[in-house]
């Protein structure tokens, strides 16, 4: 079924085809899901969620186009309602600002690193840092967008990326002079 088919029959509740849309997108939202929660069954559960939630409002989908990034927003929204009721974004209330560091550099000096030891630096963050890094950096969120999903300022959001930034790169470093 070509796209635009498939959208229009998801629509009309059409539950084949609402099947194919999950099969299509199921593992990129729990990817999503997963590196904002850390835990496996939660990321399931919040991509069934999320899947529940989008067959039941897919009608306000406008562009099918859309339909990627409109279910990655859900389960972006899904995993952050989880953790709030889960009381594990606590640190939202705090709601502080750190003080601006320009100093970082983007670069690490060796290339040695593999992608499993990037995962598991950006997962021993705080999670107040954790998920701003994830959001931006490998959701492609803009500070305004995290700001508004977290609730918090723009300037808040700016400041705990570059303080995460500053703590993974030390993390990363750490383990390239191991």
């Amino acid at each position: 079924m070509e796209r635009p088919e498939l959208i229009k029959a998801c629509k009309n509740n059409n539950l084949k085809a609402q099947m194919q849309v999950y099969q299509m997108y199921k593992d990129m939202l729990y990817n999503v899901s997963l590196r904002i929660i850390k835990n496996q069954q939660d990321a399931q559960d919040m991509v069934h969620d999320a899947f529940i939630k989008a067959f039941q409002n897919i009608a306000k989908l406008e562009n099918d186009l859309n339909l990627g990034p409109w279910l990655k927003r859900i389960v972006v929204n899904c995993s952050l309602d989880f953790l709030r009721k889960q009381k594990k974004l606590g640190w939202l209330q705090e709601s502080y600002e750190l003080q601006q560091d320009d100093t970082t550099t983007d670069a690490l000096e060796d290339n040695t690193l593999s992608v499993e030891d990037v995962k598991k630096a950006i997962n021993a963050l705080d999670d107040k840092y954790r998920i701003v890094i994830v959001l931006y950096l490998i959701e492609d969120y803009s500070h305004k967008e995290i700001a508004q999903q977290l609730d918090l300022k723009e300037s808040t959001v700016r400041n705990q990326y570059v303080r995460g930034k500053r703590l993974l790169k030390q993390q990363l470093q750490n383990k390239i002079t191991v």
